[in-house]
């Protein structure tokens, strides 16, 4: 049984990624579960700064929920929650008894089986990604978003300059857009800067925190009409065409 554990800022503040999300389960015919208000934040954020006695009731309590609905999988669509529950959980609750995977990785194996076709664009459009720190960096996950799309005829998967485990933060993770705002958005405006130079006309990251900042810095540097910016759900979701 799969469960998507869409996480605070998708649930609250990034509510399309949630919703294109579990679309997206329900096309890959996920048997698909929520915890709804058993769902509590992950922890991520109090662990990064510190408060980790208050992070681990929350894990406990989201750990005996996933539990108590007999979930074998759980998804997740934020690269942070992604980080702590598959990381960070063991290390202070021991083995969690379930799989725990993000969406791209969940979408390359319907890919690689051969279970899943994307429609083709119908006109070419380059696209650019950005690594999220905790996907990235923290968890080694760079191959899974960039395979699934490549995988759609007529989009054009361009780098920026610095990418992979050398990539820009987009300035929003570990507590700094709610400490140092100024130095948040410079950060995701040096980062909607990288995407413009390679002629992009996409920016799409798999992190709701990621898109929230670089849509934001995006609109604050008035690039949209040059530069749109998509969670990696909202970009491939209505372009599935099969699956098998």
């Amino acid at each position: 049984m799969i469960l998507y554990f869409a996480g605070c800022m998708a649930t609250y503040r990034t509510q399309n990624i949630a919703k294109t999300t579990i679309e997206l389960l329900k096309k890959l015919d996920a048997d698909l579960i929520m915890l709804g208000e058993d769902e509590w934040c992950c922890g991520s954020v109090l662990l990064r700064t510190g408060n980790v006695e208050s992070a681990k009731r929350l894990m406990e309590h989201n750990v005996d929920a996933i539990k108590a609905v007999g979930a074998d999988t759980v998804i997740t669509s934020c690269a942070g929650c992604y980080r702590t529950i598959k990381q960070d959980y063991p290390k202070y609750l021991g083995e969690l008894g379930f799989t725990v995977l993000h969406t791209p990785e969940y979408v390359l194996k319907f890919l690689d089986e051969g279970k899943l076709k994307f429609k083709p664009l119908e006109k070419s459009v380059k696209v650019t990604y950005h690594d999220p720190c905790h996907l990235g960096r923290h968890m080694n996950i760079y191959e899974p978003p960039r395979k699934v799309l490549k995988a759609i005829d007529g989009l054009e998967l361009v780098e920026m300059s610095r990418t992979r485990e050398n990539a820009r933060c987009c300035g929003s993770g570990g507590g700094v857009q709610s400490g140092y705002k100024a130095i948040s958005q410079d950060m995701a405006e040096t980062r909607v800067q990288d995407a413009l130079d390679t002629n992009a006309k996409i920016l799409t990251s798999a992190c709701p925190f990621c898109t929230f900042a670089l849509r934001s810095a995006a609109e604050r540097l008035n690039v949209q009409e040059h530069l749109e910016v998509n969670d990696f759900s909202e970009l491939i979701t209505d372009r599935i065409e099969k699956v098998e």
